[in-house]
């Protein structure tokens, strides 16, 4: 797999849409009509419950907007019993067709920022089932159990898929 910096190639992508996936499709169209190779994007965000899936498509640039988004997202919450949230991922893959690939993964978010490892909210998203924050949790594991992840298996077993169809022709 080859990425943008591997080709030396910036795009200033504007994610205007309103989904994840219009922002997904808008990336993966530029770089497709540019290169006409197989092309791979994705959006996430963070979506919570008791804010109206806020941040959601809009959590790169609640982060860049405010240094300390973390502590603001807590705070959004001192008061809140429910806090049920989630992350998911779209991935569009595009090779003449155009296929979508979706994961999510369930958990809430934390009453104080734990762990230092992963990026943006992982320190306050809590996974029940390790009964950590994605922030403490280690790469390895976190890369098994991720929307991402789950994202990304599902196009690989696509790709198996494909690749057995054509094999089979």
């Amino acid at each position: 797999m080859i990425s943008l910096r591997d080709l030396n190639l910036k795009i200033d992508f504007q994610e205007v849409g309103n989904t994840l996936l219009e922002n997904a499709l808008i990336k993966a169209r530029i770089v497709y009509n540019i290169l006409k190779l197989p092309t791979l994007s994705d959006d996430s965000g963070l979506f919570i419950d008791a804010l109206n899936g806020f941040p959601g498509v809009k959590s790169a640039d609640f982060q860049k907007e405010n240094p300390d988004y973390l502590e603001k997202i807590l705070k959004m919450l001192q008061n809140e019993n429910n806090r049920k949230a989630y992350f998911k991922c779209v991935l569009v893959f595009i090779d003449d067709k155009e296929y979508i690939f979706e994961g999510e993964v369930e958990g809430e978010i934390s009453y104080e920022i734990k762990g230092d490892k992963g990026f943006g909210y992982d320190p306050i998203f809590y996974y029940k089932p390790l009964n950590k924050t994605f922030g403490e949790i280690e790469l390895s594991i976190k890369n098994q159990i991720s929307h991402r992840a789950i994202a990304l298996s599902k196009f690989k077993r696509f790709l198996i898929q494909e690749h057995l169809s054509k094999i089979r022709l």
